[in-house]
């Protein structure tokens, strides 16, 4: 029953999510299969996705699984523990081919550096729409608008007493590391600015973005999402301030033409 609950509140933070900050897309459940966990019932395994691909699904209503035979980004497969890092990436050379870093060194510190799971610590990864959410999520991932990623961002620093976010990120692997995994080990927030891959790969727009947080915080999120709703939302949304500005500019030159 508590499990039932639990699942109950988290559908309900997804709807509300969506329909406070007028998300385009849904709030994305993220969950960690071990070896010994077994597929859900329901769920598509996917063939051939990259893992921001795959979050690509199931923010736009698919319930899907990819797991080492499905997931065809290498540097997401390795971050994630499933297999290993390839040669030509984990020398830099890769990065220099994409035109992403014009020196291999600076490439092979990034991946060096890369956060990651240990090795076999999963088989899969379930992605679901949280607000039809049949099983309790690790980690949630929100891409959209930065706008409205701001307001979840503001609820989060609420939720911890105030405290700045701290965020990394190497401008790369955006969803699988700056969006999950981080937010999986560290349990905090973490937010990116997007990656290469990402933004090539997806329908990802040039102005939105990607966060992620642990779903033990998510209550304390949604809760100050639904505060924030009530003024500071709206408030800045109207553009009160800009408003004003330009209705004194206006009656200055107004007074200005009379005064002529």
């Amino acid at each position: 029953m508590e499990e039932d609950d639990m699942l109950a509140r988290i559908r309900k933070a997804g709807e509300d999510m969506i329909r406070i900050l007028g998300l385009a897309t849904s709030p994305v459940g993220v969950r960690f299969l071990k070896q010994e966990d077994a597929y859900p019932e329901g769920a598509e395994v996917l063939e051939q996705h990259r893992y921001c691909q795959a979050l690509m699904k199931a923010r736009h209503g698919g319930n899907v699984i990819l797991d080492g035979d499905g997931i065809s980004c290498p540097a997401a497969a390795s971050a994630f523990g499933i297999k290993s890092l390839p040669s030509g990436l984990k020398s830099g050379k890769g990065l220099v081919g994409f035109g992403i870093v014009s020196e291999e060194a600076v490439g092979k510190r990034m991946f060096e550096l890369m956060p990651r799971l240990k090795d076999n610590e999963i088989k899969a990864i379930h992605l679901f729409p949280l607000e039809s959410a049949g099983h309790i999520p690790d980690v949630v991932v929100v891409e959209d608008e930065i706008e409205k990623l701001m307001w979840i961002g503001l609820a989060y620093l609420h939720a911890t007493g105030g405290e700045r976010i701290l965020s990394t990120t190497a401008i790369l692997q955006a969803t699988c590391v700056d969006a999950t995994i981080i937010p999986y080990t560290e349990q905090r927030l973490n937010m990116s600015y997007g990656c290469y891959g990402c933004r090539d790969a997806t329908d990802i727009g040039s102005n939105e973005t990607v966060l992620g947080f642990p779903v033990s915080v998510l209550d304390k999120i949604i809760a100050h999402l639904h505060f924030l709703a009530q003024k500071a939302i709206p408030a800045s949304r109207g553009k009160n301030a800009l408003s004003a500005l330009e209705g004194r500019k206006k009656k200055n030159t107004d007074c200005s033409s009379e005064e002529v």
